[in-house]
């Protein structure tokens, strides 16, 4: 018998997406070299691999990302563990969103989420190291 799936992954970006504070990309670009933000990569290796991260960013794999805020595991980044505005973001926005609710979930404050992700970055002329 086949699964049935109550809510849709549309539909759970679309919560989060509501959840989360979000910044555009021409706001975030303001923020690059702010010391009170960090920048976050949700991205897989591969992806940043591919077409570079925003300078500074914290690559943090949205399957890792859990274990890299939490102080308690061995993965942790000490880069979470700031009094600073996270700024979240992926490819388009979604991943990001949905990274940044469960951040907040856990207590990581204030989180922000970059609409659009690293396609609206680049289109607003944002470069990538």
């Amino acid at each position: 018998m086949a699964q049935k799936i109550t809510k849709s992954a549309k539909d759970i970006v679309k919560a989060a997406l509501a959840a989360v504070p979000a910044i555009s990309a021409d706001e975030a670009m303001a923020l690059v070299n702010s010391p009170d933000h960090v920048f976050v990569d949700l991205r897989d290796g591969t992806e940043q691999a591919k077409t570079g991260v925003i300078e500074g960013a914290v690559a943090s794999s949205r399957g890792m990302m859990e274990f890299h805020i939490d102080p308690e595991s061995p993965a942790h980044k000490p880069e979470f563990n700031q009094d600073k505005t996270y700024v979240f973001y992926c490819a388009s926005g979604g991943r990001s969103a949905m990274a940044a609710q469960v951040a907040m979930d856990m207590g990581l404050s204030p989180v922000l989420n970059m609409s659009g992700g690293v396609a609206a970055w680049k289109m607003a002329g944002g470069s990538l190291a």
